[in-house]
């Protein structure tokens, strides 16, 4: 059964200068880090990009060379946080500056090797419907899609709390109407106390994967308390024929109680049991 390559998050490490969390990527014996590009909270932001593009490719470039790494997603959040810029965002100018960031962004992201962009998909606003909500967070997906497909790259939404894809459902419906392929994470799910199972009508159009423990009231837990059966998901994955990375995403943010882990020995955890062959009989 083909391998899939294992890559961590370099917003798993945020107290740590870039050039040591991507040491501590290589260090833990992975070969792919994840690019988190947040406005205004992560070590390389939209703004730190857009003010020259080819020098940012560069000195990216020139990191990942040094520490024999690979891109494997390059995933741009417009925030600060949600709803703030928001890819739905009713106001036609916000639209527009997400837009022009987006630009940007994937041009940084093809010239430094990466195939894949991970977005958001869009909040509920106030005093704007359900409905109205929902084709602005579409239009925008099929927009971006095609904009990433000019420069060869996938492009994919992640389904998340507090967002209009809360549910597999929602994110199924998402998907098949926009047409990206899904950052997939299944702690956003089991969160929400929803069976991890759930989600498993979601790997078909998964492009990318987010992998940390999860359960009920946690949206990131120590693999001790984790509930999501990475092992079968990897495997259901490889026998798809599934050609992305796995993430090793755990994250340290006053968010949800996700600082409350020991990420170091976490992400050595997770990366231990999805580099084991798997015993179980019956893959998802």
């Amino acid at each position: 059964m083909k391998t899939i390559p294992l890559s961590c998050a370099d917003f798993t490490f945020p107290l740590l200068p870039h050039d040591a969390v991507l040491a501590l990527i290589r260090l833990l014996g992975l070969t792919g880090v994840d690019l988190g590009i947040f406005a205004g909270r992560s070590h390389v932001q939209p703004k730190d990009i857009l003010a020259d593009v080819p020098a940012a490719v560069r000195r990216m470039k020139e990191s990942l060379a040094r520490h024999n790494l690979s891109a494997a997603d390059v995933f741009l959040q417009t925030g600060p946080e949600p709803p703030v810029h928001a890819a739905n965002d009713p106001d036609p100018a916000v639209r527009a500056e997400n837009r022009q960031m987006l630009a940007g962004l994937l041009d940084f992201a093809a010239s430094v090797g990466a195939r894949h962009l991970t977005g958001l998909p869009g909040v509920c606003h106030a005093g704007v419907t359900p409905e109205a909500d929902w084709d602005l967070a579409v239009a925008e997906a099929v927009w971006r899609k095609a904009e990433a497909a000019k420069h060869g790259l996938a492009y994919a939404v992640e389904a998340h709390v507090n967002s209009i894809l809360p549910d597999p459902a929602s994110a199924l419906r998402f998907v098949q109407q926009s047409g990206v392929t899904l950052t997939l994470d299944y702690g956003h799910f089991v969160y929400q106390g929803m069976d991890p199972g759930a989600a498993d009508i979601l790997l078909p159009h998964a492009s990318h994967f987010h992998a940390r423990g999860g359960a009920a009231g946690q949206l990131q837990s120590t693999m001790k308390d984790n509930t999501i059966n990475f092992p079968a998901i990897r495997d259901a994955l490889a026998a798809r024929g599934y050609d992305g990375w796995m993430c090793l995403e755990y994250v340290w943010v006053d968010w949800e109680g996700c600082n409350r882990t020991d990420n170091v020995s976490e992400t050595a955890i997770l990366r231990d049991l999805l580099c084991t062959p798997s015993t179980h009989l019956n893959p998802l």
